[in-house]
């Protein structure tokens, strides 16, 4: 047993998990990354200790069930993989904090991980989702999710009716108009960068914008005791002389 209580078996071109690591029961951490992974043994759920397991970088197409049986897990890393959903049985890991999803084949967000109610943060980027579930709301613990590169027509409306969140990613997506974020007390980054939107979200006061007109306010402006009206319009139409050029936690 590693004095660490932690084994790395990272790019190692596995195609196995050697049986022996199962005997360490007391293990908290495992690294499994990068490797030729299409399946885990049964023996795995001796690892009832086991709070970190990186699977991520394999082969998987389904989430072995055994990884369900872990039930201390609360960072779990399947990013890059072939997923194209995932069992209900992942409900059962009730401690689960971080969930790496990011990279795999999903076309909507598995609505088991609405059943994890103490997830804070949550990466799904670089998969091919168009809308989000409504009982995402139920996670009220959820503070950072992580939505580029997706297939997302429109800002995702359950987003709204999410006050806590302080961390939203939809960067590299085709959003076209983003309503107001005002309302949302706890948001402290919004990354919209890289779609083919018409206006900026309106954020409320030190809230940071990443993306285009990031830097413009919605607010009126004075200028020599004036107050001057900016409207949208206004703020799209270039200068004249210029035309502007079109960015785990512990447990």
């Amino acid at each position: 047993m590693p004095v660490d209580k932690m084994v790395d078996l990272s790019s190692r071109q596995l195609r196995r998990l050697p049986l022996h690591i199962c005997s360490f029961r007391e293990l908290v951490k495992l690294y499994l990354s990068d490797n030729n992974l299409n399946h885990l043994p049964p023996e795995l759920e001796q690892l009832q200790n086991l709070q970190i397991l990186a699977l991520d970088f394999n082969n998987f197409k389904a989430l072995p069930l055994v990884v369900c049986t872990l039930r201390q897990l609360c960072i779990l890393y399947l990013g890059n993989n072939k997923l194209c959903s995932l069992p209900l049985e992942l409900r059962l890991l009730q401690n689960l904090k971080t969930l790496w999803i990011e990279s795999n084949c999903l076309q909507c967000l598995p609505e088991v991980v609405c059943e994890l109610s103490l997830l804070k943060t949550l990466h799904a980027g670089s998969n091919a989702l168009r809308t989000l579930p409504a009982q995402l709301q139920c996670l009220q613990e959820l503070r950072t999710i992580w939505l580029s590169g997706n297939l997302l027509s429109e800002f995702p409306p359950v987003l709204l009716d999410m006050p806590f969140l302080e961390v939203i990613d939809v960067d590299r997506n085709s959003i076209r108009f983003f309503p107001s974020l005002a309302h949302l007390h706890g948001l402290k980054l919004v990354i919209y960068d890289h779609n083919p939107c018409r206006n900026a979200p309106k954020v409320a006061k030190g809230v940071r914008r990443v993306g285009r007109w990031s830097e413009e306010t919605p607010e009126p402006r004075k200028r020599s005791g004036a107050v001057i009206e900016i409207t949208l319009d206004e703020k799209l139409l270039p200068p004249s002389a210029a035309k502007p050029e079109p960015e785990a936690e512990p447990c």
